[in-house]
């Protein structure tokens, strides 16, 4: 068994892996029917998803993967991690998977990465059908990251690495305990979890390096918001408002530049981590979304 947790095993044991540019990426495909993509953000993995799952694959052929650097994936040390290669692994994905098109409904840094992919629609392998974005930083002037991101990221490598070297199980707890809703705090259970995934292939030692993407988003928001402006493909933004980095003051911002995009507020007291918070009221306000897109559709013909 490589993890303590059942869970854990179970679900890293359901899953592949393929290899892109010399390292393994976990990948796992679940249900039938049409493909959406489930993409995770920082610093853990697809199991984030793993309330969602069971719900959506009854109707959909649900696929997640680990990007580069976080979860079961290999997470190389010394290495720059980017928004393109991000984007390119979830083409690879789809590519390996033979998926000619998909959803997308993207958490925290995914948002990032699936904003790369509108700006540089040549790069994909598949049609993207619509996204959803859920509590994730699509502008960097409204974003408010934890002081534990700032120190790990936004110092010298050196320090970064020592202070990823010696972040202790306390302090990232604590991080957690800031970050989820104050009647949806995440139980012993689902901290070892978070714990082990951190720790896996010594990935909380790079924990600041993939922290460093946080901060480059800067230099990539104009070119991202324009391509938002200019895209065909319907979006939506899901936000659960007590969220401190990416909640409702992230959705005002959405609405004040995309005032026709649909956005869905979850209930008050949910925070960063909806999915895991309360996933049947994703999947509900996801499936509004859905009836949206519907009715889009049968405005166009």
């Amino acid at each position: 068994m490589k993890f303590s947790s059942s869970e854990l095993n179970e679900f890293e044991s359901k899953g592949q892996y393929i290899d892109f540019r010399g390292n393994s990426i976990f990948y796992r495909v679940i249900g039938t029917g049409e493909n959406i993509f489930l993409l995770h953000g920082y610093p853990f993995n697809s199991y984030d998803w793993s309330l969602v799952i069971p719900i959506l694959s009854k109707e959909k052929r649900v696929v997640i993967l680990d990007f580069l650097g976080m979860g079961f994936s290999d997470k190389p040390q010394n290495y720059r991690y980017t928004f393109e290669e991000y984007s390119d692994i979830v083409n690879e994905v789809a590519k390996h998977l033979g998926i000619v098109e998909a959803d997308i409904l993207a958490h925290d840094l995914a948002v990032s990465v699936v904003q790369e992919m509108l700006a540089s629609p040549e790069k994909n392998k598949f049609k993207i059908r619509s996204i959803a974005f859920m509590n994730g930083g699509l502008f960097s002037d409204v974003y408010k990251p934890r002081l534990i991101q700032k120190l790990l990221s936004q110092t010298p490598n050196s320090i970064g690495k020592f202070l990823s070297k010696m972040m202790s199980r306390k302090s990232v707890e604590k991080s957690l305990h800031s970050l989820f809703g104050a009647n949806t705090q995440p139980n012993l259970s689902l901290l070892n979890i978070f714990w082990e995934v951190l720790n896996y292939k010594n990935g909380k030692s790079i924990a600041y390096l993939i922290g460093r993407m946080v901060f480059e988003k800067v230099h990539y928001q104009k070119r991202w918001i324009d391509a938002m402006l200019n895209t065909k493909i319907p979006f939506c933004y899901i936000c659960g408002p007590a969220d401190p980095n990416s909640g409702r003051h992230m959705a005002n911002r959405f609405i004040k530049i995309f005032p026709k995009n649909p956005v869905y507020f979850l209930s008050e007291m949910l925070g960063h981590w909806p999915q895991l918070e309360s996933p049947h009221e994703v999947i509900s306000m996801y499936y509004q979304f859905q009836i949206y897109l519907k009715g889009l559709n049968e405005t166009r013909k």
